[in-house]
């Protein structure tokens, strides 16, 4: 009895350390969907899972609480702050006013994470609006910053874990209708063991309809998946019939550098000629030069064809190895790379101070100076591998880091400079974008975590160390720059993601049209909202140029900036001051039946007139008191 009172008391303790603006959740309303996920067995095969989301939106002051059971391998809370931010932003609701309570509920452990965003994201939605969803709609799927449903693995297995619970509907993240299934055969001949794999693509929506009778959509964005779940439109921000993409703002820069960065290349190879190195260096730096000029070559040709920030980024390229083999005929001693790396060192330490002393005026200037402050940081980050190579002994790339390191510096001053011709508006201050790389970060390195729980190590520990680079930056201060590592990470997992296991140019290109027109789509609004998206424009040309290449390496990174510039074009958008957006109702072709859920709660509750349900409970309240959200180469 001793121990059952102690436990009282305690829970007692517990429920009134609620915070005051998390209200009971009996003044708010609450909705259950049901979501399919993943499980890993013992020998590491991916199993679906039913899961059941009870999400419950009252009058608050902007907390998110979330709760699974059993744990989700992967955290799901970025995930849910996200969802509840786009689900303001959506519904025009101010989220501050309101806490949001998400139980997720499974009979196994679950690989969770982003995948459930799109879920969370279009229950939240229903809650605010006091809308009923549909019992027999499931849905997979990551939420984006913009509201676009982000890719996911796993479809098959999650496919199948929707028509074990019955649903006549699975919505899945558009573009992934194909799946690749890995299957392993093993034969016995004479003793020996052979083991084959062979890959082969399946199409979800067939495969799910003759099996199971279960309906596969795929949508776009949460303004769909709302639809489906409930039958409700929501305006739908709508951008130009015509976005003009055009980098002619960078018309001049591109002439005057393709022009400097010749007669650079042109100097060089005469100071080769007349240098004394031996012939095995003077072969292998002319080769280096001849692969400069072809650089180059490729420049001249898109600046003929007016894309002027490709012709800036095969500038930097060539001239990166220009001045390595520069500096290297110049270097005769290990005192002479010494003397090298602090000449880059200070013109490093020189171009920081010059972007930092910017003062910020206006979101067009902001993400300029943001993409400066980024490559300041690049370049440190390749000067001290630079010292690294120093201290190994292997001067050659200690140039080499040195060569890029200094480049990467002038590109800095050049975004600064850029900014500042558009500089408009009120004065922003850097420390204001503390919350966005907060966001950025955690939103990255959630998608990291789920690839690695879904995949193992495939990827190598590229996106992992891009993740603790963007947290260094953070911790530094450096916001922008985490904010830009971050999204590398974030847009390179999303595109390993939807391309897993294609090989096929087809495919590719029918995914590359989906990834394009949605950066045109992001453009446009940003453009809607008075903004000029600098980065996002350049990025935009960037991709295309790799578009009309033929082989899946090309393919891959034309998405690649594609996503970049689709990111890009809205990450500071919530700033922007006067926002008027046109809107129109985005309705898919399909009818959405009436069939509604009917929540179950064990709490005491109430039904609403908007036909949603209203929870409380002592047990309920404890829980959620306990556990809070806590909030190379391109120019």
């Amino acid at each position: 009895m001793k121990r059952i009172a102690i436990l009282l008391i305690g829970l007692l303790l517990v429920s009134l350390a609620i915070p005051v603006g998390a209200q009971c959740p009996s003044e708010g309303r609450t909705v259950v969907l049901k979501a399919p996920a993943v499980s890993k067995t013992p020998d590491g095969r991916l199993v679906g899972v039913a899961t059941e989301f009870v999400i419950t939106v009252a009058p608050g002051s902007g907390h998110v609480y979330v709760e699974t059971w059993p744990l989700s391998e992967v955290d799901m809370q970025a995930s849910a702050r996200l969802a509840a931010q786009i689900a303001g932003k959506v519904t025009g609701k101010d989220m501050s006013k309101y806490d949001v309570f998400i139980q997720v509920k499974a009979d196994t452990p679950i690989i969770g994470g982003p995948s459930a965003g799109g879920t969370m994201t279009v229950g939240i939605i229903a809650a605010l609006e006091g809308w009923k969803v549909r019992s027999d709609v499931m849905m997979t799927g990551m939420i984006n910053p913009d509201g676009t449903i982000g890719p996911v693995g796993g479809i098959l297995e999650k496919a199948s874990a929707a028509a074990s619970v019955g649903a006549k509907l699975f919505l899945i993240p558009m573009g992934q209708r194909i799946q690749v299934v890995e299957e392993t055969q093993k034969r016995n001949i004479g003793g020996i063991v052979q083991i084959t794999t062979t890959s082969r693509k399946v199409d979800v929506v067939k495969y799910a309809k003759e099996r199971w009778g279960l309906e596969v959509k795929e949508v776009s964005d949460i303004y769909e998946a709302v639809y489906y779940f409930t039958g409700k439109v929501l305006p739908k921000p709508q951008p130009p019939a015509n976005v003009v993409i055009d980098t002619s703002f960078l018309r001049d820069d591109a002439q005057n550098d393709y022009r400097n960065t010749t007669l650079y290349y042109q100097k060089t190879l005469e100071k080769l000629k007349n240098s004394n190195v031996d012939y095995s260096t003077y072969t292998v730096l002319k080769d280096a030069l001849d692969q400069a000029k072809s650089i180059l070559d490729s420049a001249k040709s898109a600046l003929d064809s007016g894309m002027y920030y490709t012709a800036l980024s095969k500038d930097f390229q060539a001239r990166i190895v220009i001045r390595h083999v520069d500096w290297y005929i110049s270097v005769n001693s290990p005192e002479d790379v010494e003397a090298l790396l602090n000449k880059v060192n200070r013109e490093i330490n020189q171009t920081e101070k010059f972007v930092s002393s910017k003062q910020i005026r206006g979101i067009t200037m902001l993400q300029a100076i943001a993409a400066a402050e980024e490559r300041v940081e690049d370049a440190k980050e390749s000067l001290k591998e630079g010292w690294k190579y120093f201290y190994s002994g292997d001067y050659w790339n200690a140039v080499d880091s040195a060569a890029y390191a200094y480049e990467r510096a002038k590109t800095a001053r050049f975004w600064a400079d850029l900014g500042e011709r558009f500089a408009s508006g009120e004065v922003i201050k850097r420390d204001e974008l503390k919350d966005t790389a907060r966001n950025y970060i955690d939103e990255s390195s959630l998608i990291v975590t789920y690839i690695e729980s879904m995949y193992g190590n495939v990827i190598g520990n590229d996106l992992t160390e891009t993740i603790e680079k963007a947290e260094r930056y953070y911790s530094d201060g450096k916001y922008s720059a985490a904010i830009f590592t971050a999204m590398e990470a974030r847009v390179r997992g999303e595109v390993f993601l939807d391309t897993l296991g294609i090989d096929n140019v087809t495919v590719l290109r029918e995914k590359l049209a989906q990834t394009k027109e949605a950066a045109k789509v992001a453009i446009g609004i940003a453009q809607m909202n008075g903004l000029h998206p600098l980065l996002s424009i350049a990025y935009y040309e960037f991709a295309e140029s790799y578009e009309k290449g033929n082989t899946t390496s090309d393919l891959i990174n034309a998405m690649i900036f594609y996503q970049y510039a689709r990111e890009s074009a809205g990450v500071f958008l919530m700033k922007a001051e006067n926002v008027s957006v046109s809107s129109t109702p985005s309705v898919p072709k399909i009818p959405v039946e009436s069939t509604t859920s009917t929540p179950k709660t064990t709490s005491s509750k109430s039904t609403n007139p908007a036909g949603t349900t209203s929870i409380c409970g002592p047990g309920l309240v404890i829980l959620f008191a306990v556990l809070p959200l806590i909030k190379r180469k391109k120019a």
